[in-house]
């Protein structure tokens, strides 16, 4: 069994998301900052428990849905948020806003937001890896319309025949709650059983994981990022997610407004598609219930844990919200390489 604290860091982590990502919302909708984003409720299991397994010379490559993905890495918050609203404390300087956001001291050199433009970059870091005998691998999320993409089976087509430490981790946040283990879900666009007879098509091992589940979450990635690295070639995974009600409309929303830990301990969110996702498909509210059945934490210490979150999500805003705009003379800085126009 593994350490309480542990299971109290990840909870920690999963928050420090969740919480982020609400104040992304209420920035946004105050006018904090133009332009379309995405947030990462409802899937941050799935970027706590790969990052829990990476050391600190692996490599991370992802999509517009990146948050999550960078605050599991190690991200400042209060950098991150600096960046979504173009200050010049950003991560980029203010540059790349949230669709581009990276952060290359942590393993994350750069985010696509085109629809599975980071794969052919991520395996040609994993052969630059594999190159240099680095000991580090190279993970790449993406979501299942990348599957849709040429650029997805050149870029695994050829992680297999050059037999580079890649996994590529595929979050399918389309999965309707009772159809989320293997073998219950058709693919809806391509003419395959299953997303992941794709890859296996190319000989690539490859698992089906419910992303609502952090138990099962925590061993597949265990097992594969284990075998990416013993074997040095590529695994495959889809994540299957059932996507957040206040993902669905165009703009992001917070239904019920945020996310309250009451829930945990017998109350009900509202409105009933909030409350039907939260009952089954929300991965913090069903790993806290867990911990809370299991005994390893109790109300105390969960809302300890929030408060904790959520002060240094309150410092983040505020540092970002106080950070200077950027000097208008650097708009052209770095747009060119040694500042040279060839």
């Amino acid at each position: 069994m593994e350490d309480p604290v542990k299971h109290q860091k990840r909870l920690e982590n999963m928050l420090r998301i969740r919480r982020f990502e609400e104040q992304v919302v209420r920035l946004s909708k105050a006018g904090g900052f133009p332009g379309h984003y995405h947030v990462y409720i409802g899937q941050e299991a799935t970027a706590v428990t790969v990052c829990e397994q990476l050391e600190p010379h692996d490599m991370i490559f992802t999509t517009w849905r990146n948050h999550g993905h960078l605050l599991a890495r190690g991200a400042s918050p209060g950098r991150m948020l600096a960046e979504i609203l173009g200050r010049a404390t950003g991560l980029c300087r203010g540059k790349s806003g949230t669709l581009h956001l990276a952060d290359k001291e942590i393993g994350m050199p750069a985010t696509s937001a085109m629809v599975g433009g980071a794969l052919p970059i991520a395996t040609g870091a994993a052969l630059g890896l594999k190159h240099r005998r680095s000991p580090g691998i190279v993970v790449a999320f993406f979501g299942d319309a990348a599957l849709d993409e040429g650029a997805f089976y050149e870029a695994v087509n050829l992680a297999g025949l050059w037999k580079v430490p890649i996994l590529y981790v595929c979050e399918n946040n389309s999965i309707p709650p009772q159809k989320r283990r293997r073998g219950q879900f058709p693919s809806s666009s391509l003419n395959a059983a299953q997303l992941i007879d794709v890859p296996r098509a190319l000989q690539i091992p490859s698992e089906v994981v419910d992303g609502a589940d952090v138990d099962a979450l925590c061993g597949c990635f265990r097992k594969l990022i284990a075998e990416v690295r013993t074997s040095a070639s590529a695994r495959f995974v889809e994540v299957r997610c059932t996507r957040w009600p206040g993902n669905v409309p165009l703009w992001p929303e917070l239904p019920g407004g945020e996310w309250n830990l009451e829930w945990a301990f017998g109350a009900k969110p509202e409105p009933q598609d909030l409350a039907a996702w939260a009952e089954k498909s929300d991965p913090l509210l069903n790993y806290l219930r867990g911990l809370l059945e299991a005994g390893t934490l109790d109300r105390d210490i969960a809302f300890a844990v929030d408060a904790r979150v959520r002060n240094e999500i309150a410092d983040a805003v505020h540092f970002a919200e106080s950070s200077p705009w950027p000097d208008p003379a650097e708009a052209t800085r770095g747009t060119f390489a040694a500042e040279r126009r060839t």
